[in-house]
């Protein structure tokens, strides 16, 4: 019962592009009567991510109390970033009731949980649970896991597959430390992939876990929050990869930002990313762009070939810049070829 006295935090983690900002954002706007603080590790120097959660600021959860980590890592830098962050989002005039963590995609959820045993905040504060979100079509298509069976039907399309990525390896430790995994985007999959999906989480489970499938983020807080796991307590029986090792390193993958000028059309937009996707393997495009004779931003959202727009907020008196955040592995980015189709994009709208 003594944890009770502690402010409950949700990590919600999972893979580029798992709809980790989409869940956050329902959860802000249907807090179930709670006060919420956000933190928000980016991967990228533009703050794609923590915009969008400031939209949904209200009472509930002020823009105060969403608060972004872009130095890096979160389960990196523990000491000089998110310690003091945590801090001071215990010390806010309102203390919130829970507080929500977007991990990056790129970060390791075990190592995070460890400085919840750092002196200075471990008697105020607990893992409430891990949240892994997975793309229930990528992981159905074993892009991000290492199932034999996965892997060899894979590899009959691209013999490149014929080895452990570092993708999977974030997936599986995603899996291992969770509490519950929610398989996102189900409504862009069907029955026997739905199915395919849990065989592939349950495999790499190293205990037994609750599969839930989500479309939109849509889901009862009730059911996230307030599982009083006390992860932080239970590392033993959540293994990972680099268990015994000091750090990880994240030179498996690189980022670029692409400024652009007015574009014409966001679908033509949209098939330029689709082009990167095929053409140059990038693996994730988030960010925002100004369209002609719209008042509204652009917001754009890509994992690989699938890119999903939309108009999110006016642009009021910011400059009508776009930027896009660009990820893909390391030593498949090529930030000047990216640039280049992007840029064909604002060169058929200014020619217009």
């Amino acid at each position: 019962m003594t944890s009770l006295a502690k402010i409950p935090v949700t990590v919600v983690t999972g893979f580029l592009g798992a709809g980790k900002t989409t869940l956050i954002r329902h959860l802000l706007q249907n807090p179930g009567g709670r006060r919420l603080a956000v933190l928000v590790n980016e991967f990228g120097t533009v703050g794609v991510d923590g915009e969008i959660l400031r939209t949904c600021a209200d009472a509930n959860c002020p823009e105060t109390a969403i608060v972004e980590l872009a130095n890096g890592c979160i389960c990196c830098t523990v000491a000089d970033d998110f310690i003091p962050t945590v801090e001071k989002l215990m010390a806010l005039p309102q203390k919130p009731d829970h507080i929500l963590i977007e991990t990056s995609g790129l970060a390791l959820p075990k190592p995070l949980l460890k400085a919840f045993d750092w002196p200075s905040i471990r008697s105020r504060i607990t893992v409430d649970g891990v949240i892994a979100l997975a793309d229930a079509e990528a992981v159905a298509a074993g892009r991000f896991a290492p199932d034999p069976a996965a892997v060899d039907a894979q590899r009959a399309q691209d013999d490149s597959l014929d080895h452990d990525t570092p993708l999977a390896e974030v997936f599986e430790d995603q899996i291992a430390c969770a509490d519950l995994v929610l398989l996102t985007k189900a409504d862009l999959v069907d029955a026997p992939t739905l199915d395919a999906a849990r065989a592939v989480i349950l495999a790499e489970a190293s205990r037994p876990l609750p599969i839930l499938a989500v479309r939109d983020g849509a889901i009862d807080p009730s059911v996230i929050l307030g599982l009083n796991a006390a992860a932080e307590d239970d590392l033993a029986a959540r293994p990972s990869h680099h268990d015994g090792a000091d750090e990880h390193e994240h030179e498996d993958f690189d980022s670029t930002v692409i400024t652009l000028p007015e574009i014409d059309d966001p679908e033509v937009l949209a098939q330029a990313i689709i082009r990167l996707a095929r053409e140059q393997d990038i693996l994730r495009v988030k960010g925002y762009v100004a369209v002609r004779g719209k008042p509204m931003r652009l917001l754009v959202q890509a994992v690989g070939a699938r890119v999903r727009h939309q108009f999110d907020q006016p642009w009021g008196s910011r400059p009508r810049e776009g930027k896009l955040v660009v990820i893909a592995e390391h030593d498949h980015l090529n930030p000047q070829a990216v640039q280049a189709v992007l840029r064909e994009v604002s060169l058929l709208a200014q020619a217009g």
